[in-house]
């Protein structure tokens, strides 16, 4: 998607001499292409950033929300400023103009080593599952990283980071990537927001008192704003 025809025909170029891409079709405005991508079977999704109507952007957040598998975003712009926001909305890679076909494939064949360790983590669970049903990818350092929710303990926000605390490591996990964006996708899956700075896992809380949460020797606030759920949770069990 591309609001410059020169840049979108380059795009579509680059595409169609790729063995292992199929162009799915090409659109000049951001409205068109969510409305192509909620039709289904799009895996991968070259963005510009700067778009009217709808930027490359908003609708990332979007797909973000979506409860189906939404497909990977590559950001394209001539403006390096947003790699930044690129990354906040859990990006694949960011294209700046002008790029060549090398830099092209290279983002293309991360997006195929992507869904490659995802259908391999399907055929491992001996069903065909959502990537989305026992564990998630996150963006560590220059690769994707795949944790199952029954190995996360607790996730701490950091400004922009999260950090990622697991019972199988004694070093955490740290990726560029909001709490907020982690809460969405972690909702319904055991997982709740009890601290503007903390999600916990429920299975592994130890001990509680009327303001904190004990997971193994971590005490973890629960703060006011977010009492009243977590009341409401544990009500069930007394």
């Amino acid at each position: 998607m591309d609001d410059e025809p020169l840049a979108l025909g380059l795009v579509c170029t680059f595409i169609e001499k790729t063995p292992f891409l199929e162009l799915a079709g090409s659109f000049s405005n951001g409205v068109d292409a969510l409305q192509a991508i909620q039709n289904g079977g799009i895996d991968v999704a070259f963005l510009d950033i700067q778009m009217p109507d709808l930027t490359g952007l908003e609708l990332a957040r979007i797909l973000e929300k979506s409860p189906e598998r939404a497909p990977r975003v590559v950001f394209t712009t001539a403006f390096n400023q947003f790699a930044h926001e690129g990354y906040k909305v859990d990006a694949l890679d960011y294209l700046l103009k002008p790029f060549n076909y090398e830099e092209f494939l290279k983002a293309a064949t991360k997006a195929q080593q992507h869904f490659s360790l995802v259908r391999r983590a399907e055929e491992s669970s001996g069903q065909l599952v959502s990537p989305k049903d026992n564990y998630l990818f996150l963006k560590v350092e220059y690769q994707m990283v795949r944790v199952l929710f029954e190995d996360i303990l607790y996730i701490e926000g950091l400004k922009d980071y999260v950090k990622v605390h697991l019972e199988s490591s004694l070093k955490p996990i740290l990726s560029l990537t909001s709490l907020k964006s982690l809460e969405e996708k972690l909702a319904g899956k055991g997982f709740m927001r009890v601290h503007r700075s903390f999600i916990v896992n429920l299975d592994k809380i130890s001990a509680v008192t009327k303001t904190s949460i004990s997971i193994g020797t971590e005490n973890i606030p629960v703060s006011e704003q977010y009492k009243e759920d977590f009341n409401r949770y544990l009500s069930q069990w007394m």
